[in-house]
């Protein structure tokens, strides 16, 4: 199913309630924005929230170690 929206003056733009809530996307969800050659694809980051406690059930070790270089780096 495709559903349009409007992209306004400063580049924002609102996700649709009906994958907002499939995806459990709220207010302060970060998205990762990433270039496909084909579109833009957005995609909800794992919090460091979703990782206490997870194992390798959401991300591997090396996934891990970045996102937490990355937090590392915005605090910065």
């Amino acid at each position: 199913m495709t559903e349009e929206v409007v992209v306004t003056r400063k580049g924002q733009t609102t996700v649709p309630a009906r994958l907002r809530k499939k995806y459990g996307i709220s207010e302060g969800t970060r998205l990762s924005v990433e270039d496909t050659g084909k579109g833009i694809l957005l995609k909800k980051t794992i919090s460091t929230l979703e990782l206490i406690g997870s194992g390798a059930k959401h991300a591997s070790v090396e996934e891990m170690k970045k996102l937490l270089d990355e937090m590392r780096a915005e605090g910065e």
